[in-house]
Parts: C-alpha cells; sequence; structure tokens
C-alpha cells in the first residue's frame, strides 16, 4: 500500500510498504477513504524526531470501510463505514468507563510515562503505524471504531476522529456559563471548531483571536468576534476587556500550544533538539522546558478573575515554568489533557446526521491525493494559500 512517511525533520514522504495484517483475534482492517492532516502532525514534522524512526506511518484522523474482521469481532462487518478516534482505548479498563479514554490502562505507554497510546505518533505514544494510508490495522474493533451512516460525505464525519472532540472537550472544560463570554487563541482546526461549538452552546461572545488573515476571515464569516494580533500588539487585554464588561473573558482556550509565536530562546532550543542525537534529544526534550508559552501566558493575563483556562494546544516541555503566583492570585481553574473521543461522540454524532449546524461538511480548505501530502505538509506549516483544514485521499 501507499502511506506517507517520516524521515527526518520536515522530511516525509509516499512510500510503498506492507499492507497491515490482523494481528489479534479482535483485530479490524480498514481502508481508509478520507484522512486528516492534524497541527499536531507538524509537531512531528518539526521537532519530536528524536521519537520517530524512518519509515514510521504518520496520521491520526482517517476514517473509511471495514476490509476485514478478527474472528472474535462482532459488532462490525465488511463495508461498514467507521470512524477511527486517535487515541487507542480498549472501552473496558476503568479509565475508559471514567470517560478518560486518553489514559486507557490497557494501551498506557509505560516505557516513557505516557497516556493511551495514538495512531501515528511516536514513540512516547506507543509508535503505532497511522492513518495517512490506504489502510489500517485497527485494534479493539468491537469498541474503537465509530460506526456511521451511509449518505453524507466523509466531510461531514471524519473530524470525530480528533477535531471535532477535541473542540468539544476544549469548551467544556472551559465551562462557559450560559450566555457568556469565550475568547479562542489560535485559529487553527481546533480553535476554530472550538470558537463554532461555543457559540451552538450558549456562549453570548465568542472572541476569536489570531494573526493570520485568512483564519480572522473565516472565523467572521461564522459570526465570531475577531482580533488580529498584529493589530492589537500590547493593547490586546485592553480589546478583549473592552467586549467583555471591562473584566476579561469567562473563559480562555488555548488552541495555539508549542506551534505559538514566542521566545526566540524556546524556538532556538526546539531547533537544537533537531540536531543531535536521539538519545540526547530525547532525553531533553522530556526533561527541559523549552516551549514557546506566550500563548498560555497571554490565556492567564486575559482571563478573568475566578475565570477558567482550558488548554487543548499540545505542549512538550516537562518542566515549563509556569506564572504560578498569578494564577493562584487571580484564583483560577485550569483545565487540559488529550480530548477523550469516545467521551463525546454520543454529543456530537447527532449535530452530523440531523443537519450540519457546526459547518463541518465545509470545514476543510483543501482536499488532495495522499500522494501530495510531503507538498501539504509544508503548505500547511507555512501557512500558506489560506491552509487551515487538509483533507487526503488516499
Amino acid at each position: 500500500m501507499r502511506a506517507l512517511t517520516w524521515h527526518g525533520k520536515r522530511d516525509v514522504r509516499v512510500d510503498t510498504v506492507p499492507d497491515p495484517t490482523i494481528r489479534d483475534r479482535d483485530d479490524v482492517i480498514v481502508e481508509i477513504t478520507t484522512t486528516g492532516l492534524c497541527g499536531s502532525d507538524l509537531h512531528l514534522y518539526e521537532v519530536l524526531g528524536a521519537f520517530l524512526d524512518a519509515g514510521d506511518i504518520l496520521g491520526h484522523e482517517p476514517m473509511g470501510i471495514v476490509e476485514e474482521v478478527g474472528p472474535d469481532v462482532t459488532s462490525l462487518k465488511p463495508g461498514d463505514r467507521v470512524v477511527i478516534p486517535f487515541n487507542i482505548s480498549c472501552g473496558t479498563c476503568f479509565m475508559c468507563d471514567q470517560g478518560l479514554q486518553s489514559q486507557c490502562e490497557t494501551t498506557q505507554v509505560h516505557e516513557h510515562g505516557t497516556g493511551a497510546s495514538l495512531f501515528g505518533y511516536t514513540k512516547l505514544y506507543g509508535q503505532v503505524p497511522g492513518g495517512q494510508a490506504q489502510y489500517l490495522r485497527v485494534p479493539f474493533g468491537n469498541s474503537l471504531p465509530i460506526r456511521v451512516p451511509d449518505g453524507p460525505p466523509d466531510d461531514r464525519f471524519v473530524y470525530l476522529s480528533d477535531v471535532l472532540p477535541t473542540a468539544w472537550q476544549a469548551v467544556e472544560y472551559a465551562a462557559v456559563p450560559q450566555g457568556g463570554n469565550v475568547a479562542v487563541l489560535g485559529l487553527g482546526p481546533i480553535g476554530d471548531m472550538s470558537c463554532r461549538i461555543a457559540a451552538h452552546r450558549g456562549a453570548g461572545t465568542v472572541i476569536g483571536i489570531d494573526l493570520v488573515p485568512e483564519r480572522l476571515e473565516r472565523a467572521r464569516r461564522r459570526g465570531i468576534h475577531t482580533l488580529d494580533i498584529r493589530e492589537c500588539g500590547e493593547s490586546l487585554t485592553d480589546a478583549v476587556r473592552a467586549l467583555t464588561g471591562g473584566r476579561g473573558p469567562d473563559a480562555v482556550i488555548d488552541a495555539v500550544g508549542m506551534e505559538a509565536h514566542g521566545s526566540r530562546i524556546a524556538a532556538a532550543a526546539q531547533g537544537i533538539t533537531t540536531l543531535l542525537p536521539d538519545s540526547l534529544a530525547a532525553a531533553m526534550m522530556k526533561r527541559a522546558g523549552i516551549d514557546r508559552l506566550s500563548a498560555l501566558y497571554t490565556a492567564i493575563e486575559l482571563v478573568r478573575r475566578g475565570g477558567t483556562i482550558s488548554v487543548s494546544g499540545v505542549y512538550g516541555g516537562a518542566a515549563d515554568p509556569l506564572p504560578l503566583l498569578t494564577m493562584f492570585d487571580k484564583q483560577l481553574t485550569l483545565r487540559m489533557g488529550q480530548a477523550n473521543v469516545w467521551r463525546w461522540v454520543d454529543d456530537i454524532l447527532p449535530l452530523l446526521t440531523d443537519g450540519d449546524p457546526l459547518g463541518a461538511e465545509g470545514f476543510a480548505t483543501h482536499r488532495l491525493p495522499l500522494e501530495q501530502a510531503p507538498d501539504a505538509y509544508e503548505m500547511f506549516q507555512k501557512k500558506q494559500d489560506g491552509a487551515v483544514k487538509v483533507l487526503f485521499t488516499p
């Protein structure tokens, strides 16, 4: 089969690799019909090479048609249409029963002390082959795949793999009161969808903050108040407070993470790790505080006293400094974590089958053959051609 594989910093290629096969009795093989390019894939493209091997298959936002099922699979049959959550969860352990599928005890990566394994996402999360490929082996065939109806196009459902549950959880964790206000930092796929979900769920004022003109305009067309960081400069806090009764928003969603535009020193430290031998680079990434934290610091500054910060953007440094005195003084609540995909399926799926109020079907800015994936990674990283969400057709 053809698959998008990692070969080094900013070097991904579409190669011919062996087809996946049934290994465990409850495996299924899915023929991928649509698969997404995620902002966190850019972390692998840029700075997390120490935890990858040449030839690793990337991608964690797939959907498709069941091709083959293991002998113990009773919930699916060949021909069923399914979306595959990005976190690999058994559905039966203590953590899964708590709705914390991203912490699944069956697939936790104990070697690195991390949570549930993820498709296509480094040794830190199990080094499981990903979904930017023609076929994907999916474990836990009776509980992990999300069966979706025939009819509407893939673009309606594919975001159940990551974007929709991640944004839904970001809004849920933000605890925006009915009619309250929320600021969203970063209008990439997660930030954009978080704005849509917050508005759909009854937020009174939703403020989208970014510096890419196309992303700001895209949010503005959905009725979101937008602020351009470049125009606001140091007056961003004043501009946000002017929209929120002078005290700041009830909640701030940080949908940026370590892709933030911030400290040059931190950016240089990230770059250095890509030049070190893998063993040293891995140790530095796991132990050093090297993230660019400007987005998180901005969230702490913007949110009103007693408010909530919801972090959906991925950070990678293990010792990042936080302004705990300010956070304590403002009496802030901070919630974060990988999305627990299955926890939110029952809330989201009706919005995809009964109309499309979140605009999922038109959410992608680019739909490309998988063979063009290397160019798409570069385009997405450089924020060229208005790229917000890219879908591949294997």
